[in-house]
C-alpha cells in the first residue's frame, strides 16, 4: 500500500475529491497547511501599509490505495488540480510513502 500525499490549492480541493470520487477513490484525508515554494509569497497593501505574506494556505489531501492503483491516483491528482490547461507555478506538488501497515481502530 502507498500514501500519496498531494499539496494543493485550497480552491482545488472540489474539484480533485470529486474526480477521485468518481474514480473510486472515496476515502480521503484532508487537512491544512502553510507554506511556500518557488511562489515566495506575496505582497499585499493593507491601510496604506504594503507588507510581505510568506506562508500561502494550501491544503493537504491524503489516500491510501494499493501500489497498482497508484499511477492512477497521481494522474487524477495532476489533471484535475492544475489552474488552466498546462498549469502554475504553486499548483502544488505530490509524494509517494510506503505503508507498511493499516490497523483499523
Amino acid at each position: 500500500m502507498i500514501l500519496v500525499q498531494a499539496i494543493i490549492q485550497p480552491i482545488r480541493l472540489s474539484t480533485v475529491r470529486t474526480a477521485l470520487q468518481d474514480a473510486g477513490y472515496p476515502e480521503t484525508m484532508v487537512s491544512d497547511a502553510l507554506g511556500y515554494g518557488r511562489q515566495r509569497g506575496q505582497t499585499a497593501t493593507f491601510r496604506g501599509n504594503e507588507y510581505r505574506i510568506d506562508l500561502l494556505r494550501k491544503v493537504i489531501l491524503e489516500v491510501v490505495v494499493d501500489d497498482d492503483d497508484v499511477d492512477e491516483v497521481i494522474r487524477i491528482i495532476q489533471s484535475s488540480s492544475k489552474t488552466g490547461t498546462r498549469g502554475e507555478i504553486g499548483d502544488g506538488k505530490i509524494f509517494t510513502l510506503p505503508v507498511t501497515e493499516a490497523i483499523t481502530i
